[in-house]
């Protein structure tokens, strides 16, 4: 994919994942590409479908979750664009963590029982429930790795106030609870994800995507409890499985190390993976839908020309 020339275009920034152009002062442009990153690198090869895939669902649960709190998004017009108001951001993001897995359960395993400020408490196995969610906030890294931060430093570095933090705080869990119910319905357990705010004003809003595979972690509810009784592996849907397949190739995005072979037969693997996902999330079939630069191109900008 090709990056794009927009009217009244002021900026554009290629993310690991998504393509985000400013058109004006108000309004924001997401393409979500076929790109696929893990360990902070993105990998060589697109995989088919993803970026419809991602943008569809966070369209999905953006609308199922507009009344708790505002959101940026506007319109839908291709499969794997958004468009949304443009906000300032806050400069980190809100993981509400449901159960003790993947990072959290490292800093457990390790024999600390607090995680950015947040108590973990004795007793817990892998994948365990937390007896309430619990937000372990990150810095948002314009460039390398998010890191951990707590309440307290977020506030003497003063990314917000106290008031905002009770906001975001408040939020982030509504919609923790809100993604859990949805998934419930699928058959699903929301594990943890991530939330991203702005303000616009003083008014807060939820921005870029939710409760997709690449912000979130699913595990199946059927067996669930068994697999904990038994200390079976989870099952689970996230690209997380693309994370172990590297690791068991010996790659972790560190220093020196290359990226292993990605074979077609392993990039169609991934592909039906996220599709199988996406089905799974919202309950409905997925209809793949490819469209030329051209034509993603002009219905973006009709959809502009509409909101002025």
């Amino acid at each position: 994919m090709n990056s794009f020339q927009f009217p009244n275009q002021t900026n554009y920034y290629k993310g690991k994942v998504r393509d985000v152009y400013s058109i004006g002062t108000n309004w924001l442009v997401m393409i979500a590409s076929n790109r696929i990153s893990a360990f902070d690198v993105i990998l060589p090869r697109p995989i088919p479908y993803k970026g419809q895939v991602l943008n569809q669902i966070a369209a999905y649960m953006l609308h199922a979750t507009e009344d708790i709190c505002p959101n940026w998004l506007v319109n839908v017009p291709a499969p794997n664009v958004s468009i949304g108001k443009r906000c300032v951001p806050f400069k980190i993001e809100m993981v509400v963590r449901g159960n003790l897995v993947g990072h959290a359960w490292r800093t457990y395993a390790s024999g600390k029982r607090e995680l950015c400020g947040a108590a973990m408490p004795d007793g817990l196995k892998e994948n365990d429930y937390f007896p309430t969610p619990i937000i372990t906030p990150s810095t948002k890294a314009d460039a390398g790795h998010d890191e951990d931060i707590s309440p307290a430093e977020i506030a003497a570095q003063g990314i917000c106030s106290e008031a905002e933090w009770n906001q975001l705080s408040s939020y982030a869990l509504q919609l923790f609870a809100r993604g859990k119910e949805i998934a419930a319905k699928q058959g699903l357990i929301l594990v943890d994800t991530k939330y991203e705010f702005g303000k616009i004003g003083e008014t807060i809003y939820l921005m870029d995507e939710i409760h997709t595979p690449d912000s979130s972690r699913y595990f199946y509810a059927d067996g669930f409890e068994e697999r904990q009784q038994t200390g079976e592996r989870q099952k689970q849907l996230s690209k997380e499985f693309v994370r172990e397949w590297l690791i068991e190739n010996n790659f972790m995005g560190k220093e020196g190390q290359t990226v292993p072979e990605m074979s077609d037969e392993w990039i169609n693997t991934i592909s039906k993976r996220y599709v199988e996902l996406y089905e799974k999330v919202i309950g409905q079939a997925f209809v793949p839908e490819e469209l030329s630069d051209e034509e993603t191109q002009s219905r973006i900008i009709k959809a502009l020309g509409e909101l002025v």
